[in-house]
């Protein structure tokens, strides 16, 4: 006997519905006509049978006001639009990276350089950094020696780069303090 092989079933993705038609079960709604005219508040049945009318369908747009908002359009054009100002939306949104800058508690001074340089170029690109110290064996001893050199690495870029600031201070997980560093706007 073989086992049959067992098939993943996917969730299709959240799909905002709006009631349409005969959906909408309130006594009264606020009507707005195709052309973005307000028609003012009326029966249910009463703006159903003008958008049937008109030949369109009448789609609940605010259904949490007080009376519910509808409006007359035609139903697989309002989606379309709809979509599209989430796909316009969703195109103007930059994701911001979060890159990371290790640092060192025997850093010597023109690696410290380097990793500032680096962290500005970050920055100016838009990114965010997460400034990061490990503490190794003896070294925990002397976690406010560590704060120090961050701060000053902190200082340093805001001198080099005005409007880079702390966004989150300093904090300690175990052996490892970090820092995240972005830029003003």
């Amino acid at each position: 006997m073989t086992a049959t092989p067992i098939r993943h079933v996917h969730k299709p993705k959240f799909v905002r519905r709006n009631r349409v038609n005969h959906q909408i079960q309130v006594p009264e709604v606020r009507i707005i006509d195709e052309q973005g005219q307000q028609l003012g508040v009326m029966s249910t049945s009463q703006a159903l049978a003008t958008a049937i009318e008109r030949g369109l369908d009448l789609i609940e747009v605010s259904p949490m006001a007080q009376p519910p908002v509808c409006r007359i359009a035609n139903y697989g054009a309002f989606l379309f639009n709809l979509d599209k100002k989430e796909r316009k939306q969703k195109a103007k949104q930059k994701k911001v990276e979060i890159k990371g800058i290790r640092l060192t508690l025997k850093i010597g001074p023109h690696d410290l350089e380097n990793r500032r340089r680096q962290t500005a170029k970050f920055l100016e690109k838009g990114d965010k950094a997460k400034v990061e110290m490990i503490l190794r064996g003896r070294e925990r001893a002397y976690a406010d020696r560590a704060q120090e050199i961050m701060k000053k690495f902190v200082d340093d870029l805001a001198q080099g780069l005005p409007g880079a600031a702390v966004e989150k201070n300093v904090s300690r997980q175990g052996n490892r303090l970090f820092m995240i560093i972005g830029l003003k706007k």
